[in-house]
């Protein structure tokens, strides 16, 4: 690995201090760019720093690294903002030197969510947050996802988050889970790998199996993996679970390949 790419350069899409992104580049040019979006539940206190060890393995697999903070939930986040800084350090690709040919956007969690549901802006309605994408995903890999937003807040899963981020209910906000939620917007025209285990003790399996079986029955590409760690494996570059998702990379960004 070049100390280019040993030392990420932080490049600002927005003026809050949370607006911004870490930029890891390859030793040789890639077509191919992988977002990453940390999880925590949309929580202040979880930062960018979760998404650090995978973007230092991706960029020695040769992937121009995008690893995305954004405004959370006790810093300026919440319903619209933290969606409006998906949507812009997503688009940023479009100033950064990396190729937009082949994007996919890898979310952990929480980011999960917010990775898929970045994957549907296109078909948000006009003035909506994050409508009008300037940059395509390509694919996602959603890694135990929180895909099923309201039964996120129906149930309590993560306490209040759910309800903190979007600020209230799908009963009272119905409008706005019908926007934000990854299960109101299948089908994709990006493909979904989810990775999920039944042994997750803290976002349910069960969300990514809806998901899926949505996504499939609206015609979309959408497929379920499931894997033999827990929540955390999946996010530890030196774990099986992990290694799906890497090996998993090429095949979901077809023609838009490293190197």
């Amino acid at each position: 690995m070049t100390d280019q790419a040993a030392r990420p350069v932080l490049r600002r899409y927005g003026p809050d201090p949370a607006q911004f992104g870490e930029l890891w580049l390859p030793a040789v040019t890639s077509a191919a760019t992988v977002v990453i979006v940390h999880g925590g539940f949309w929580r202040a206190r979880y930062d960018m720093s979760l998404g650090r060890p995978l973007a230092a393995d991706l960029v020695r697999r040769g992937y121009a690294v995008w690893n995305l903070e954004y405004r959370r939930v006790g810093a300026a986040g919440g319903w619209p903002m933290t969606f409006e800084d998906i949507a812009a350090g997503i688009d940023m690709l479009a100033e950064l030197p990396v190729g937009t040919s082949g994007v996919a956007v890898i979310g952990h969690s929480a980011g999960g969510h917010l990775a898929t549901w970045a994957a549907g802006r296109a078909a948000l309605p006009p003035g909506s947050p994050g409508a009008r994408p300037r940059v395509a995903v390509t694919a996602v890999i959603s890694q135990a996802g929180v895909l099923a937003l309201a039964d996120c807040a129906r149930q309590g899963v993560g306490g209040t988050a759910a309800v903190d981020l979007m600020g209230g209910g799908p009963q009272d906000l119905p409008g706005r889970y019908r926007l934000g939620d990854p299960m109101a917007a299948v089908p994709l025209d990006a493909a979904v790998l989810c990775l999920h285990s039944r042994a997750d003790d803290a976002v349910p399996f069960a969300y990514s199996q809806q998901y899926v079986a949505a996504a499939t029955l609206a015609g979309g590409r959408a497929r379920l993996h499931e894997t033999d760690g827990d929540h955390f494996t999946l996010i530890d570059p030196d774990s099986a679970d992990w290694r799906v998702a890497a090996d998993a990379l090429p095949g979901l960004l077809g023609g838009a390949r490293t190197g």
